[in-house]
């Protein structure tokens, strides 16, 4: 059964995706408008300057699909849920760092946010499908930066988060088992590793999006900041894998009420990162700083049950997708943000 058939159950349906203006969210959006499915995109206009959202990411506070509201706002959650066959919840205050300095809009956010959306859900048991919700490797903790097969992080691991952000997506987790654990109630955890690609925008003040970080500083001839080194290492997933595998969680008939690992099963060094960066930019220059509080050492995915269930497997190398981040970031020199060009500029 090739791709598009799998995702059959999709054609027509109507599916809510939180967080439906940001990377991730994005993506899922436009690959369910490309299956025929009718996405309602809901978030807020407040993560990036207004004009990011049409120019960079594709979505128009004027489209039809589109809706700007906050997820905590349980009167729109429980229209939207009420009118949805699956609901993919990826909306979240997903800067760790931002999550550290402000733990009241973390809380705001991925918890009270979450339970909004898990009670309209809830609500609705008898008509929706699945409901996705969208959890992340940090719930394992630091890790200890080894890319040897025995540092896999695997579903079934002791749970050690280390960071405000993973203890709000382990809280996420176990509140969307006890919430949907109805006979009619179908939900699937999803666990992403290291998210990068196209159209990724950095925020200010954050240390995470390490590609979209290197390859926009470099863009500019800003040095490159290898945080402890930059010998930590992370699972990357191309956001567009991501997207495709989060679809295949709702509509999979064995994801049901499993949680999966989303990633390659490939460990790839801040280091290494910063290399493939510097073959499209060779004089760009490499600054070693402190590692941030947080900041986990990491290891890769264990896909095994990944691949299992979903018959699946990611398409986008590490290398291939670097590539493709810097050619669209040559073609979209808008997407890099303003603070950033001023810090080009005093730095001139």
């Amino acid at each position: 059964m090739n791709a598009r058939d799998r995702f059959a159950d999709l054609s027509g349906a109507t599916v809510t995706v939180t967080g439906g203006f940001g990377l991730v969210g994005s993506r899922i959006v436009h690959q369910l408008r490309a299956l025929g499915a009718r996405p309602l995109a809901v978030g807020r206009l407040d993560a990036y300057g207004s004009s990011a959202y049409s120019s960079v990411f594709g979505i128009s506070p004027g489209d039809p699909d589109v809706v700007v509201g906050d997820i905590t706002d349980a009167a729109l959650m429980n229209d939207l849920v009420s009118r949805s066959d699956y609901v993919i919840h990826a909306a979240a205050l997903a800067d760790v760092a931002e999550c550290t300095r402000n733990p009241g809009a973390a809380v705001e956010a991925n918890i009270r946010g979450t339970q909004t959306v898990l009670d309209a859900a809830a609500r609705h048991a008898g008509t929706l499908r699945r409901l996705v919700f969208v959890s992340s490797a940090s719930v394992y903790g630091v890790g200890n930066g080894a890319a040897h097969t025995e540092a896999r992080f695997s579903e079934n691991d002791v749970l050690t988060p280390g960071s405000v952000y993973a203890n709000t997506k382990l809280w996420g987790e176990h509140q969307t088992a006890l919430t949907l654990d109805g006979a009619s109630d179908s939900y699937a955890i999803v666990r992403y590793f290291s998210v990068y690609g196209q159209p990724q925008v950095v925020k200010e003040n954050s240390h995470s999006w390490v590609v979209a970080w290197f390859a926009m500083r470099a863009a500019l001839g800003l040095p490159l900041h290898l945080n402890g080194g930059g010998h930590q290492v992370r699972d990357f997933v191309h956001v567009d894998d991501i997207a495709e595998a989060t679809l295949l969680a709702a509509v999979t008939e064995r994801a049901d009420r499993r949680t999966l690992n989303i990633g390659t099963g490939r460990a790839t060094s801040i280091r290494q990162v910063a290399d493939l960066v510097r073959r499209h930019h060779p004089g760009a220059r490499i600054i070693e700083t402190p590692r941030p509080q947080g900041d986990p050492l990491g290891a890769c995915a264990d896909i095994t049950r990944m691949r299992e269930i979903l018959n699946w497997a990611p398409q986008v190398a590490i290398e291939d997708g670097v590539s493709r981040y810097l050619t669209w970031l040559e073609q979209t020199p808008q997407a890099i943000p303003a603070w950033l060009h001023t810090e080009s500029a005093a730095a001139a």
